[in-house]
């Protein structure tokens, strides 16, 4: 009896383990998603800043026009860095099991090439 007791709190332990292994898996996933969302929100500001920037040409106060549109590339290298930052710390709080996890270093890589295209937009669009 004491055996079938100990065997039932095993199984169970070992299938509270495994849960908890998934729902850190999950979580790890679930960190690289929101990764790649905030990459795209830093793309979308930069994407505003060349509508702005295109949509107030011909105003009267081009200048006024290129700081707002520069306003929103530095938002987006903000977001960049913000978002590897938040990514990384996630990671080392956090034990992959069974995925493959996204490293710190790809993430840092995909920030600096993102905001060296950010930096390039902003030059060209202060320069039109």
């Amino acid at each position: 009896m004491a055996d079938t007791e100990n065997d039932d709190q095993s199984k169970s332990e070992e299938l509270a383990d495994t849960r908890t292994d998934w729902a850190e898996d999950r979580t790890v996933l679930a960190n690289e998603r929101t990764f790649a969302a905030w990459m795209r929100t830093g793309m979308a500001c930069i994407a505003l800043a060349l509508g702005l920037r295109a949509v107030f040409s011909a105003t009267d106060y081009p200048l006024v026009a290129k700081a707002v549109a520069e306003l929103f590339v530095g938002c987006a290298i903000l977001i960049f860095w913000a978002a590897a930052k938040r990514s990384q710390n996630t990671q080392r709080r956090m034990d992959a099991n069974d995925t493959n996890v996204q490293s710190g270093r790809n993430m840092i890589i995909t920030a600096v090439t993102l905001t060296v295209g950010a930096v390039a937009t902003g030059i060209i669009l202060w320069l039109l």
